[in-house]
């Protein structure tokens, strides 16, 4: 398999702009425009070409894509939100967090279902660093239980330990977030410092992309 690699953690304009916005409400593109409806589907010259590690990985995100949609069609269904809200990529920043963090209208819902389907994943290999669920825009509403730690005003260590609700806008974030192929492998280097390799399958509801989910993981052999 062929890596796209991105090194790159610096910010985008895209982020210091929300930074800066403060206690505003911030809107982005509807995570709608320009999505992809209904999933591509994989060749089989593009499963041959995978390696071990590779097969057993996308196969863990497929499931974990399916369960996602499954959770939050779900909260459509029982009326607990809506898809227009899930779609409209309106964002409250979380005063005084740095990274700036923030709350959308459903990520209560995401906190109370999606980490128990993220936690499972996490358990499936000791490879996984990380298993997470992203809209187009690179808001991560729920991140695993290891990195949702209280913020304790150290930024060195809130950036590696309290991650939940940020926006990813770097290179690799946004590639995963808003990539219409089947999957993605990137090989990256994460803000924390760590070399991973992130794989990103998208993510659909009711047959539309709303964004993706994401597995970092350290490549058999350490190469």
């Amino acid at each position: 398999m062929t890596y796209s690699k991105s090194t790159s953690s610096r910010p985008s304009t895209a982020r210091v702009c929300l930074a800066i916005l403060g206690v505003a409400c911030v809107g982005l593109a509807p995570a709608r425009a320009g999505a992809q409806a209904h999933p591509k589907a994989a060749t089989a010259a593009q499963i041959d070409s995978l390696t071990a590690q590779e097969k057993e990985m996308l196969a863990i995100a497929n499931d974990f894509a399916k369960r996602c949609a499954v959770t939050m069609e779900r909260w459509i269904t029982n009326k607990e939100t809506t898809e227009e809200k899930l779609f409209a990529s309106l964002y409250y920043p979380i005063p005084k967090t740095d990274p700036p963090k923030f709350t959308a209208d459903w990520d209560g819902l995401s906190d109370r279902d999606i980490l128990a389907v993220e936690e499972n994943v996490l358990a499936k290999s000791s490879a996984i660093v990380f298993a997470v669920m992203v809209d187009k825009n690179g808001y991560l509403p729920t991140h695993n239980q290891r990195y949702s730690q209280p913020l304790t005003g150290d930024r060195a260590l809130d950036l590696r330990n309290s991650r939940s609700k940020r926006m990813f806008l770097d290179e690799t974030g946004l590639a995963a977030a808003k990539s219409q192929a089947p999957f993605l492998f990137q090989r990256y280097q994460r803000d924390t410092g760590e070399a991973l390799i992130d794989l990103s399958v998208p993510l659909f509801i009711r047959g539309v992309q709303w964004g993706a989910v994401r597995i970092g993981y350290r490549p058999a052999g350490g190469s």
